[in-house]
């Protein structure tokens, strides 16, 4: 989103990034339980994180890239 639409017609933004330590603990425990699990697009060792990085601009992904230690 272009910020200039923002103030140019006068419009509001909400958000929150902050959530109760419950509901951390909550999608922990599910993670755990495999209930939920995050969508692995894919993963790079770290001598690979330059095609990593390229992967990531390019932005042609669903889920998340993960880089390997």
């Amino acid at each position: 989103m272009d910020v200039r639409t923002l103030y140019l017609k006068d419009l509001s933004f909400f958000g929150c990034t902050y959530q109760p330590r419950h509901v951390f603990e909550n999608l922990v425990s599910y993670i755990e339980r495999d209930e939920l699990k995050p969508l692995v697009s894919a993963q790079y060792v770290l001598q690979n994180i330059t095609q990593a990085q390229q992967a990531f601009i390019a932005k042609k992904f669903i889920g998340k890239l993960v880089l390997l230690p």
